[in-house]
């Protein structure tokens, strides 16, 4: 079982389950914690082969790493902690993760709130595919993710995002980032799924304004969406918003979930 940590609060009987992206930990949260655990009970997960998960580095190696697979670790931890529903809140590629837990099991997911949600990849981050493809054996990975990190996250404003997912990323193993980067190879289809097809789950989407990645890709899904997801966009902020702009993204996400109850 992958590594995760509880704040229980004994006023509520709801959870909130945070999933944070590739490269990362449960320790992208640092800023979210105080504030939820206030009102919820949490659940921080550190995903296989990252933070405290890759105590689990030998026997992770012989899985094959799918978008399936991961959140049936995910599916795992809240089956153990007898959790029946959860609100979920992701960054990144925790926010694909969310929403295909969402696809196997709507029934245990109560809301989602998917910061720097990726729902499409545009032509620059096919690109960063395709380099990170051609040089994923060559270069060692944090000379990549370095690069990937600077790419989506460019402005002087985004250092300090960039600073802790690269010091975060520095805990991994070379074997470890290359499966998680063999991911990319599915996200195509699986992101064309989840663009085409509405869940009936209450949705948030949280967006930085200088996202320009992936907000584009987001305005349009929520359109369509509109039944059941609401974009909420952070001014000058970028993809990590959850770091750039705690504060905003905090109060945004816990009104969303108090009115998902």
């Amino acid at each position: 079982m992958i590594n995760y940590i509880t704040y229980t609060n004994q006023n509520s009987d709801q959870w909130v389950t945070f999933v944070h992206g590739a490269g990362g930990s449960s320790s992208i949260w640092f800023k979210q914690i105080r504030d939820f655990k206030s009102q919820y009970n949490v659940l921080l997960l550190d995903l296989r082969g990252h933070g405290n998960s890759n105590s689990q580095i030998k026997k992770a190696f012989k899985q094959k790493y799918t978008f399936e697979a991961i959140a049936n670790d995910v599916l795992e931890v809240i089956d153990h902690l007898k959790i029946e529903k959860s609100h979920f809140v992701g960054i990144s590629l925790g926010t694909i993760l969310i929403r295909q837990l969402a696809e196997m099991h709507p029934e245990r997911v109560q809301s989602m709130i998917l910061g720097g949600a990726i729902l499409k990849m545009n032509f620059r981050s096919q690109i960063l595919m395709k380099v990170g493809n051609t040089f994923k054996y060559v270069l060692p990975y944090l000379v990549l993710y370095k690069f990937f990190a600077f790419v989506i996250m460019p402005r002087k404003s985004h250092k300090q995002s960039r600073l802790l997912f690269i010091n975060e990323a520095k805990k991994l193993y070379q074997k470890e980032f290359i499966k998680w980067f063999k991911l990319t190879a599915e996200i195509n289809p699986v992101l064309k799924c989840f663009r085409q097809v509405e869940l009936n789950i209450p949705t948030l989407y949280v967006m930085g304004e200088e996202d320009y990645m992936f907000l584009p890709s987001v305005r349009q899904v929520v359109e369509k969406h509109y039944k059941s997801s609401k974009l909420f966009v952070i001014q000058q902020c970028g993809h990590v918003v959850n770091v750039e702009q705690p504060a905003i993204f905090n109060n945004a996400s816990l009104s969303f979930i108090n009115l998902a109850q």
